[in-house]
């Protein structure tokens, strides 16, 4: 008896000790003071344990058998702003008879649609960096027509018609819809959920948020699907075992123990998530790794080439890997987009319970399930028609033109169900509305037999797992063209206004004088047809408080100097 009292005492005093702890993931250092927490009942003999901030964990990551995460509550300081984006430029205009081809990966992202409604919901424009066009464009559903049966897994649609933004000049919109699948027919999923508990995750849309999604995603998942789940702060851990989703409140009780507290080791999560995912690889399944975070690494590896590299390896194992961004303040788009891009998976945020229905409920066949890998998209203009092109969006996901028939190049991949959407702005030879010059020594490419296309579209794809790619084509013809933006197919208007939506949110710089946010409202309105959800209605309120908060911007703008 005077043995476990001697325990009691001792688990007392390290929860009483526990209500003074240094924050690692501040910058300053600061020590944050809280209240002592009352100690816990009783335990059993205590068992081999590794200690993380804020968690302990006995498990396979302690040496042992699973048994019980203890989570400790750290409270933690709203995050001062420093939000990470990729700094870069638009994609300029192209002199076709220099230039006639455009190759890139193809994005099937939503990240930035999500947060850029987040910054405008909170009365402030998001910062250019953050303004992903295709991303945009690619949040919604069109309504492509599915591809015919037994065919290859895309149907291509190309419209082609007079830009609205710019006088004497024209849109091409191209379209691919890839081929859903059955419920009952889809593979079986082998998940390992990685989820950041350090003390960047404290507030309710982060880890709390995560485990709302979480619950929502297993509604959907076959009995027989498997997750696991680990978890990192100060050091990384595994909760839970691999287990069947039948045994879901097993799942769920995992889950409602995680809390947050201590610092970032991303890399050493991404590790030991890699790790359980192939000790239970299964052939003839989806071998995924979701990482739920706020991207804010800072222990173990948190270089940005050493993580890509390491998550570029990882992929040849067949295993998958999905982003899903959580909160603000220390948010790092930068880096979750480009370990998402090498892990041949996808990135979407999470701001609200709505988003997390969206991606993890509605769309979770497009976000788990893949139908190709490596989609990559040329298009050859052709100069006897097209005298300039300038692609709208993609800058993150430009290729080289030889990359295009480079299997060993990596590029997008594209789930079930799932649609990618990319718009071209060009300006017909002749036109007025030409902003290069033409050379005065140079002669543009002779079109021959092809006088009557615009451009030729080539599309390459490996099925999930193939190491030879595939080609698809489509020429642009006079077929595709309408006369008037009122002629377009719903989809194809639609998508027009969000790509205007986007070119405004960057500045404005691409557009007409005559082109604003009215003109995108009416554009956007007149084509949001059926809106079962109701997110094309979100996005034209989205319009007006994103005018709103311009004018706020422009009055708060110092004066030009004279």
């Amino acid at each position: 008896m005077r043995l476990r009292g001697l325990i009691l005492a001792s688990v007392a005093a390290t929860a009483l000790l526990a209500g003074c702890t240094t924050d690692s993931g501040a910058d300053d250092g600061t020590v944050i003071a809280e209240a002592p927490v009352a100690p816990p009942p009783p335990p059993p003999p205590p068992a081999p344990a590794a200690e993380m901030d804020g968690i302990v964990v006995t498990g396979r990551a302690a040496g042992g058998q699973l048994a019980r995460s203890m989570p400790m509550q750290q409270v933690q300081p709203e995050p001062e702003f420093r939000d990470e984006y990729e700094d870069v430029d638009a994609n300029p205009v192209k002199l076709t008879s220099e230039e006639p081809v455009s190759t890139f990966s193809i994005d099937v992202d939503t990240a930035a649609y999500a947060n850029v409604r987040r910054f405008l919901k909170s009365g402030s424009l998001p910062p250019k960096d953050a303004v992903r066009i295709e991303e945009l464009i690619n949040y919604f559903d069109y309504d492509y027509p599915q591809p015919d049966a037994g065919s290859d897994p895309f149907a291509t649609q190309v419209t082609m018609m007079p830009s609205p933004f710019n006088a004497g000049r024209d849109l091409i919109q191209i379209g691919i819809q890839g081929r859903d699948i059955d419920r009952d027919a889809r593979p079986p999923v082998n998940l390992t959920l990685l989820v950041d508990v350090s003390g960047s995750m404290f507030s309710e849309d982060k880890l709390p948020l995560a485990k709302q999604a979480i619950k929502l995603m297993l509604e959907e998942m076959a009995p027989t699907d498997t997750v696991a789940i680990v978890v990192y702060a100060g050091a990384a851990g595994e909760i839970l075992a691999p287990t069947p989703v039948s045994e879901k409140r097993r799942i769920v009780a995992a889950l409602e123990d995680l809390q947050a507290g201590g610092s970032t080791a991303g890399g050493e999560g991404l590790r030991l998530a890699y790790s359980l995912a192939e000790q239970e690889l299964k052939k003839d399944a989806v071998n995924r790794v979701m990482l739920l975070t706020d991207g804010d690494f800072n222990v173990g590896i948190s270089d940005p080439e050493q993580l890509e590299d390491f998550v570029s390896r990882k992929r040849e194992t067949g295993i998958y890997l999905s982003v899903l961004g959580f909160g603000r303040g220390n948010y790092n788009d930068a880096m979750m987009q480009k370990i998402a891009q090498k892990g041949n998976g996808t990135a979407a945020y999470i701001d609200t319970l709505s988003e997390a229905r969206k991606v993890l409920a509605d769309d979770l066949s497009g976000n788990i399930f893949p139908i190709a890998d490596d989609v990559k998209i040329q298009v050859e203009f052709n100069p006897a028609r097209i005298a300039e092109y300038r692609l709208i969006g993609y800058e993150t996901r430009m290729l080289e033109r030889a990359d295009f028939n480079n299997d060993k190049m990596d590029a997008g991949d594209i789930g079930a169900g799932t649609s990618v959407t990319a718009i071209y702005e060009v300006t017909p030879t002749g036109s007025d509305a030409a902003q290069i010059d033409p050379l005065r020594y140079g002669e543009a490419a002779k079109a021959g037999s092809t006088q009557g296309e615009y451009a030729f579209v080539k599309l390459r794809y490996k099925a999930p797992g193939a190491d030879t790619s595939k080609l698809l084509t489509y020429p642009v013809t006079g077929k595709d063209r309408v006369a008037s933006v009122d002629e377009a197919p719903e989809w194809a208007r639609f998508a027009m206004a969000v790509a205007g939506f986007g070119e405004m949110l960057k500045g404005g710089d691409a557009l007409g004088t005559g082109f604003g946010w009215e003109a995108i409202r009416t554009l956007g309105a007149g084509a949001k047809g059926k809106d079962e959800f109701g997110y094309r209605a979100e996005f034209i309120e989205l319009t007006r408080l994103a005018e709103t908060a311009d004018a706020q911007a422009a009055l708060n703008r110092p004066a030009r100097e004279e």
